[in-house]
């Protein structure tokens, strides 16, 4: 398996998502810059990461100008194809933007800009602790949506405490029901607005990321039939 991170003009997690996924993970990983339309050495057992940042200076909305780049379209007919696509921050805000995610990303309900360690879990899961660094993160769906989607186990994530337990004071944004990240109906496209690719690195004295990635394509392979699962995290 292999990721293709993708480079968008302010993008600047885009070599942290390289480092930790080639040198920390030991993946193989191609750069791809935002005109690039051929997409043909990935194959659907691959990875698309559009990584997070401030893509085209964050004018008009966050990922709003991002959607239009030439890489996208060839990007959206990948993931219609059963790749898979991993937007984070930013990136979820591009997905969102191209509607292979559904909601929409606000601004903070806060209306401030922060970075700093929170924690998310998954519904069974332990807490985890993820950086995040957003002005842009509030999660937002109405509720029939919302309720679509969490019947049929579309939202992956949500923001809690150190000890898992949800609470408004653990929601850092505001996001609706405190969902941190979701996926599409087909599992194959997921967005987060917390930073795993920050949490891979025992240097850093954190490697909750590393349980995060691995959640991500464990929750792809739920809906897979007769495959052994894509990513193994060391």
């Amino acid at each position: 398996m292999k990721f293709g991170v993708v480079v968008f003009p302010g993008s600047n997690c885009d070599r942290d998502m390289q480092f930790a996924l080639q040198e920390d993970l030991g993946y193989e990983v191609i750069m791809l810059w935002h005109k690039d339309t051929d997409l043909s050495m990935f194959s659907t057992q691959d990875c698309i990461v559009l990584p997070g940042g401030f893509s085209y200076g964050d004018y008009l909305r966050c990922g709003a100008i991002a959607r239009f780049s030439p890489l996208m379209q060839p990007l959206v007919r990948f993931a219609n194809n059963g790749g898979m696509v991993l937007g984070v921050c930013n990136g979820f805000q591009v997905l969102c933007e191209s509607h292979l995610l559904p909601g929409v990303l606000l601004r903070n309900a806060n209306q401030q800009f922060i970075g700093k360690n929170i924690y998310l879990k998954q519904a069974r899961g332990r807490a985890l602790k993820i950086p995040i660094a957003h002005g842009e993160g509030r999660y937002y769906a109405d509720d029939k949506l919302l309720d679509e989607m969490e019947s049929g186990g579309q939202v992956i994530w949500k923001y809690c405490d150190a000890e898992g337990n949800m609470a408004p004071e653990s929601n850092p944004n505001g996001s609706t029901r405190s969902i941190a990240g979701i996926c599409n109906k087909d599992r194959n496209v997921f967005g987060l607005m917390p930073h795993p690719e920050r949490a891979v690195s025992e240097s850093l004295g954190n490697t909750d990321g590393r349980e995060l990635f691995q959640q991500i394509f464990n929750s792809r392979n739920l809906h897979t039939v007769n495959r052994e699962p894509v990513l193994a995290i060391p």
